[in-house]
């Protein structure tokens, strides 16, 4: 398994996994919990960032491997994994935004939907990971576009 790619997809993750516990204790009432929690979250989940752009950048990303016939559905599987990725992205910030400004009450509405967006993309994210690196061998490393697309 390629270090990198392994790394990045445990800090997507726990990063999930800390979403979980974070919505447990704001159920539970337990706010500074809550907080700390999702902190915890974000700064994960902007370590699996850094590392993706850091990879994406100088050695490129990793081009579907598995057979010719499935391309078609891997493309469409990460063209779904992409879209989930950014909007869960942007709606991170955006949660993140209002409850340190302290706009709770729209925080408190995003926040659900940011949460189930995170978890859809952590597991597309690990599905992508597996069709790569486990199930089957990974292609050549080349720029975003061509790995997404072929050619």
């Amino acid at each position: 398994m390629p270090f990198l790619p392994t790394i990045s997809t445990l800090f997507i993750i726990i990063s999930a996994i800390l979403v979980a516990i974070g919505w447990y204790f704001v159920a539970k009432g337990k706010y500074a919990a809550h907080k700390r929690t999702m902190i915890a979250a974000a700064i994960s989940a902007l370590t699996f960032f850094i590392l993706y752009v850091s990879r994406t950048i100088f050695i490129g990303n990793t081009s579907f491997g598995g057979p010719e016939e499935m391309q078609l559905y891997y493309t469409i599987f990460m063209v779904f994994h992409i879209t989930l990725a950014t909007t869960g992205g942007l709606f991170g910030l955006i949660s993140l935004y209002l409850a340190f400004k302290r706009n709770i009450d729209k925080h408190r509405k995003i926040g659900p939907y940011t949460s189930i967006i995170w978890f859809f993309t952590a597991i597309t994210g690990v599905v992508v990971y597996l069709l790569l690196y486990v199930i089957y061998e990974g292609g050549h490393s080349t720029s975003v576009f061509r790995a997404i697309f072929g050619g």
